[in-house]
């Protein structure tokens, strides 16, 4: 049968008085009631234990909440969301885990969920993501075998001048070795820059950096002054390809957040920038977790100072003995076998190393840089293609 238009808490009542009655069997009244046997057998014990108050409907909800989490917790987890804006569940879970690794924190889900009931969560936009490109990185499998440089994209400050931040980071430990504020790409403040990083943290075995200055020019193996002086440090320049900023993708990760701490609205002047960036930076390093470097890890508990101090009087660059070794002259020219044989202006002063290859044929270095072949026949240097 269907249902009569009764209220159900009336149907269910008739269905208790058929089974008293005697005369149905409970399968003869969930047919004729049109509910399951499980459906009567839980009416009729309902009414066994409660009588027929216990037919009306019950609440879904769980009777005891064990695993509520502690409010003390909570209020940790909003204390930590409002001192770090835009730290997310994963973040405030591997601080938690960092200030205590012993607790018994709630699940990442769970935060999440602390957050928006505290209206504490943010819609973003959603984004285009990039395919992860790891192949530039594979080397980087400690502190110090690769850092990255690049100027952050300049923006005005509030008083109209220009800001161009400049930044260092490590690729393994993610460690923000420096930002620096600089009102132009200024050479000599570039240099300051990395010699400041080395004299505290020692030298890197590579530096990647984009194709623009002071990192690279269109001159043969890309040799800016700063390249060379890296070189003479026995520091290899590596660039990534034109146009392709995901081969620096940890770096360019770090911008991101940098820009939205720092830049968001820009300071006043270059002093108050600076120490927007100084407190990002110390923040960054020393307080917010990591999620690649392992459940709560920051940066400084993963990254060690290089075994290779800076030197303060720079070496000079030394070939294998089967290189023949020449003196870059005035306006960029080398002789061989009588020969003139352009390379770069950038060069002057320097000495190059020339490994024989075949007839009348030579790989041109600068320290551990390949710059071209020069072919004796044709007078110059086939750069790379």
């Amino acid at each position: 049968m269907t249902w009569k238009e009764t209220c159900t808490m009336s149907e269910r009542e008739s269905f208790i008085n058929g089974w008293l009655s005697g005369c149905f069997s409970v399968t003869e009244l969930c047919e004729r009631f049109g509910v399951s046997r499980k459906t009567g057998h839980k009416w009729i014990n309902r009414f066994k234990a409660e009588g027929m108050a216990g037919l009306a409907d019950q609440s879904r909800a769980r009777h005891t909440q064990a695993q509520r989490t502690p409010e003390a917790v909570i209020e940790r987890i909003v204390e930590l969301k409002l001192r770090y804006d835009r730290w997310g569940p994963v973040t405030i879970h591997s601080a938690l885990h960092r200030d205590n690794p012993d607790g018994h924190w709630p699940a990442i889900s769970t935060i999440g969920e602390i957050l928006s009931a505290h209206n504490l969560v943010k819609t973003r936009r959603p984004r285009r993501k990039t395919p992860p490109h790891t192949q530039p990185l594979a080397h980087a499998t400690g502190p110090n075998e690769v850092w990255s440089a690049d100027f952050k994209g300049h923006f005005r400050l509030g008083n109209g001048h220009w800001c161009y931040p400049l930044t260092l980071s490590d690729n393994c430990s993610r460690l923000l070795i420096s930002c620096r504020g600089m009102p132009t790409l200024d050479l000599k403040a570039s240099f300051e820059v990395y010699r400041q990083a080395f004299r505290s943290y020692g030298l890197p075995k590579v530096i990647r950096t984009d194709n623009g200055w002071p990192f690279a020019m269109n001159v043969l193996g890309g040799l800016t002054p700063l390249a060379i002086w890296l070189l003479k440090l026995n520091i290899y320049p590596e660039r990534i390809a034109p146009g392709k900023p995901s081969q620096n993708g940890r770096h360019e990760r770090m911008h991101r957040t940098l820009k939205d701490h720092t830049a968001k609205p820009p300071k006043g002047d270059m002093s108050a920038q600076q120490r927007a960036f100084n407190h990002f930076r110390n923040e960054y390093n020393e307080e917010r977790p990591h999620q690649s470097l392992g459940l709560g890890k920051c940066p400084i508990d993963v990254h060690v100072p290089s075994p290779r101090p800076y030197p303060e009087r720079i070496p000079q660059i030394h070939y294998p003995d089967e290189f023949a070794v020449r003196k870059v002259k005035y306006g960029g020219y080398i002789k061989l076998n009588g020969q003139p044989i352009y390379t770069t202006r950038q060069l002057t002063g320097e000495h190059i190393g020339l490994e024989p290859l075949d007839h009348e044929r030579w790989q041109l270095y600068f320290g551990r840089l390949k710059l071209g072949v020069v072919d004796e026949r044709l007078g110059r240097v086939i750069r790379p293609a």
